[in-house]
């Protein structure tokens, strides 16, 4: 019975959870193909873009990050300009990125030094190379990407028509998601998925709302609301800046566009486990106003979505209830077993809710653009995340082992 209970409670919270991606989803903004592409790449029509990519220990990600961004775009000099700001790397980024440039020879793109951080001030993460980047910028919009993202051919002149025409200050989006190692495949997709249940597009959207959500690694702002809210330096002491300037964006009655942006550009965001735990367990918790409640909340979500079904499963199993299921299905034993119905039921429960995770891992490649490989692991992806989730929390409090790429992080007063 005690069975039975979880399973019901868990196909509750998968129907519930269902719906909320499904509704996400089917509300999830697009971006179409720009006629601006179109356009001669020198005209005085198209407004200015500063691309700005803050890169610190990207050495593997650096190069093909800059030509990615130089080859989506035909726009001339006189309308693009590609910033990479070096965040005084201790690997090869800088060095690759000069000699990308000499090879290129593309006066679009810009390779800056970045300079030590102000002694009395606390810089987290890509702040301070992203303020000192825009320093310099002379675009009338400032793009801000990660070195883990790639553009796709006309995501810049799709991006500004939609900005333009929708009169939107801050376009951000959730760009396609690459997954290749086998942590990747257990946890981003949940990831994603969850991301778009916390922060659904319609309320995100709605300027009515507080629901604020920005994706770091593709950032679109109208210079004028950038400097409005105070850019980055505004919210230099931030780890999660991103989710930050997206609140300030609409508490300064200005426009947020959350859009599905698969046909913008995709990112890798990380190449191993210790990756992965590291980025996720630094954003999360912050992320969600450090909340411990909304942690453990999450956690219990992500268990009775996941393992549980499995779980159930498993334990049948290894009681030999499934085979005994069987026999009796099969007409070999006579039915006499009153613990049969609450089996089958059991049974059927978590079918069902295994069933729904290849459903919600169907519904999040409609915006992550990731297949549904590896979703029967949906188990232990999930246990993982409920892990990342409570250790975010641990990680922010107490500051043990809560770093970014070997560099230490400090909580916000």
């Amino acid at each position: 019975m005690i069975l039975l209970t979880l399973l019901i409670f868990s196909l509750i919270v998968s129907t519930a959870y269902t719906k909320n991606l499904r509704r996400s989803v089917k509300n999830a903004p697009r971006t179409s193909p720009s006629s601006a592409q179109q356009l001669s790449p020198s005209t005085a029509q198209f407004p200015k873009v500063s691309v700005i990519v803050p890169a610190y220990n990207e050495a593997e990600n650096i190069r093909d990050c800059a030509i990615a961004i130089l080859q989506s775009t035909p726009l001339s000099v006189n309308n693009l300009e590609v910033l990479i700001v070096d965040d005084r790397s201790t690997d090869d980024t800088l060095a690759i990125a000069q000699t990308l440039q000499q090879q290129v020879n593309d006066p679009r793109l810009k390779i800056l030094a970045g300079q030590a951080r102000p002694a009395n001030q606390y810089w987290a993460g890509k702040n301070w190379a992203c303020a000192e980047a825009v320093q310099v910028a002379t675009g009338e919009f400032l793009l801000f990407i990660d070195a883990d993202v790639r553009l796709k051919p006309g995501a810049i002149e799709t991006a500004i028509e939609t900005v333009q025409t929708e009169k939107i200050d801050l376009l951000t989006c959730m760009p396609a998601l690459v997954c290749e190692c086998f942590a990747e495949w257990l946890v981003q997709p949940l990831m994603f998925n969850h991301l778009a249940v916390c922060f659904d597009f319609t309320a995100v959207n709605d300027p009515t709302t507080d629901s604020a959500f920005a994706a770091g690694p593709f950032m679109l702002f109208r210079r004028s609301a950038y400097e409005k809210i105070g850019g980055h330096a505004s919210v230099a002491s931030e780890i999660v800046e991103d989710v930050e300037l997206a609140r300030r964006i609409k508490r300064a009655g200005l426009k947020l566009g959350l859009y599905a942006g698969s046909n913008l550009a995709f990112v890798r965001m990380y190449r191993s486990w210790s990756a992965l735990w590291e980025g996720w367990t630094k954003n999360l918790y912050l992320g969600a106003h450090r909340s411990w409640g909304l942690m453990v909340y999450m956690a219990a979500i992500m268990l009775f979505l996941y393992p549980i079904p499995w779980l159930a499963l498993a334990i049948l199993l290894a009681k030999g209830e499934l085979a005994k299921v069987i026999t009796i299905t099969n007409y070999q034993l006579p039915i006499t077993n009153y613990q049969l119905p609450v089996t089958l039921l059991t049974i059927c429960l978590a079918i069902i809710v295994i069933w729904q995770q290849y459903n919600l891992r169907r519904l999040g490649a409609q915006i992550s653009d990731c297949s549904t490989k590896y979703w029967w692991l949906g188990g232990l992806g999930g246990t993982l995340v409920a892990a990342i989730a409570i250790a975010s929390a641990i990680k922010t409090e107490t500051g043990w082992g809560w770093t970014w790429r070997g560099r230490a992080l400090q909580i916000k007063s």
